[in-house]
């Protein structure tokens, strides 16, 4: 039988890495938006060695869709970082959230 959580899962991808499992899915809200829900889910072994506890520790972060742009913008910056080891400068971060700005006659002609 199928619950309404399966029933809003529209699309779900793992990716594994080391002790922590990250779930990507796109699920449907009741009014019919799709937002995605990013799931870290991390292996806690406790316990003696011979009779271990395991359990599973979950963090989510939810994003709409109107977060979708600024999100992957951020993303994309923190990735291109930790690959480069390059910061953003001062004029690439501001690029993307100012107007073009139109240039401006600074020719000043006083009389006295």
């Amino acid at each position: 039988m199928m619950t309404n959580a399966d029933k809003e899962l529209v699309f779900s991808e793992s990716v594994k890495a080391g002790k922590r499992i990250y779930y990507f899915d796109v699920k449907q809200s009741r009014n019919g938006d799709k937002y995605v829900a990013i799931t870290e889910s991390k292996k806690i072994v406790s316990g003696p060695e011979d009779n271990p506890q395991i359990s599973y520790e979950k963090h989510k972060v939810f994003l709409y869709k109107e977060d979708f742009e600024k999100f992957t913008n951020a993303l994309n910056k923190a990735i291109d970082v930790a690959t480069t080891g390059v910061p953003p400068t001062e004029e690439t971060e501001t690029a993307d959230e100012t107007e073009p700005v139109e240039p401006v006659d600074t020719n000043i002609d006083i009389q006295f």
